[in-house]
């Protein structure tokens, strides 16, 4: 036993080494100089982008002397192996930038949006259809005056302050501005960066609380603090769980709203079109009739872009995530009270996973390799609240004869 623990740390140390210097969206990131010159000339060119050469070499050979070191009949191996591959994929996928071969990983990694959903049987693309098809049919309905976006980047970081102050204490991340992100804000164990120029509705600011703070750094918290330190890195093999158990934070905590639902699914279908072939200059037309707002249009054409080929074919595909990650993990807790696996409750939040990896790491857990969650949200700490919900949710699921 002893001997297979100390197999096991030591493929997690190598892998935490070979996977932090992997970092995919600091690699990915435009210059503000390219949205400058987009709008300078008026919105009529495609965008220019150069990235510098990414040689994967050095992290290939980390990937392959792991390997060496994993024995694919034992369990907790084949998880370690799993993340091996997404590690690999990221180092390739960063090699391939601005090429065609660039959608190929980003294919591997995150998806695509027409692959039907394990166990499920729809596609992301599909519900993100769904959602526009609803979108359509309010826009008559007067829903309320939309909300008022009054609350600067810096009213948000004197939020986020308190906020982490709080809930984490010493280990709290420090909160700064960085004007190359492509979101609004993005989360580490260290810090939580925001893009300056972005303003927040009182939704907003509550759903990056409960998705970046709760969810994002509290993960990153609890993986840093564990015996296995690849349970803190955020690899793209945990992202859609990760994302997804943001998403539903937002969801239960009632800070999502309609505004950041249409974002979600317009982004998938922004995707798909890139796909099919579609340039910068369609997609961010396409943001621009939905939304009205040029800045916010180029953002979200960014995403898809960023990284890929500017002329179509090649996007970076992360951000089908949020909605099939959401969908998995609500999925997975409705699972988790009919099956009565109360003990994954408090390992979701163990450090940076993916729901798939929960027999494995439930193994790892018994083996005292894996350390019961320091910080957790508050709608899982709130256990009775959490099973109520869930046991209604699949009560009316099983209502409609779904699986």
């Amino acid at each position: 036993m002893e001997s297979d623990k100390k197999r096991i740390i030591e493929i997690s140390d190598q892998l935490q080494a070979a996977s932090s210097s992997v970092r995919i969206l600091r690699n990915i990131a435009w210059d503000q100089e390219v949205k400058d010159q987009f709008f300078k000339a008026k919105a009529t060119r495609l965008p220019v982008v150069s990235y510098d050469h990414y040689d994967p070499a050095a992290v290939l050979a980390q990937i392959k002397a792991i390997r060496e070191l994993i024995d694919p009949s034992i369990q907790t191996h084949r998880w370690a192996a799993k993340i091996a591959d997404k590690v690999e994929y990221s180092a390739l996928l960063l090699s391939s930038r601005g090429t065609s071969d660039f959608y190929k990983y980003s294919e591997l990694l995150y998806g695509q949006p027409s692959t039907p959903l394990k166990n499920i049987g729809h596609t992301t693309l599909e519900l993100a259809q769904h959602f526009e098809t609803m979108f359509d049919r309010v826009k008559g309905v007067d829903l309320g005056a939309p909300l008022e976006a009054h609350f600067s980047a810096e009213d948000l970081a004197d939020e986020m302050k308190r906020v982490v102050a709080d809930k984490f204490g010493d280990m709290a991340p420090e909160i700064v501005m960085d004007a190359s992100l492509a979101s609004n804000a993005l989360a580490g164990r260290r810090r939580v960066s925001i893009r300056p120029s972005a303003h927040f509705t009182d939704k907003d600011i509550e759903q990056l609380i409960h998705h970046e703070l709760f969810v994002h750094v509290a993960t990153s918290l609890n993986g840093h603090m564990q015996p296995l330190k690849i349970l803190g890195e955020g690899h793209p093999g945990t992202t859609k769980t990760q994302e997804g158990l943001a998403v539903f934070a937002e969801f239960i905590t009632g800070s999502i709203d309609l505004d950041r639902v249409r974002r979600l699914s317009d982004r998938v279908i922004g995707i798909q079109m890139a796909i099919d072939g579609a340039d910068f200059m369609e997609v961010y037309r396409y943001f621009l009739e939905t939304i009205d707002n040029p800045d916010q249009s180029f953002e979200s054409a960014k995403r898809v872009f960023r990284g890929g080929v500017v002329t179509g074919g090649a996007p970076f595909t992360k951000d089908i995530v949020y909605l099939e990650g959401f969908i998995t993990v609500h999925k997975f807790l409705r699972d988790v009270v009919r099956k009565g696996k109360w003990e994954y409750l408090d390992l979701l939040f163990a450090g940076k996973l993916d729901i798939s990896d929960l027999p494995a790491l439930h193994q790892l857990s018994e083996m005292g390799l894996i350390n019961k969650p320091i910080f957790t949200p508050p709608w899982i700490a709130d256990k009775r609240f959490l099973l109520t919900h869930l046991s209604y949710a699949s009560f009316l699921y099983g209502l409609g004869g779904m699986k």
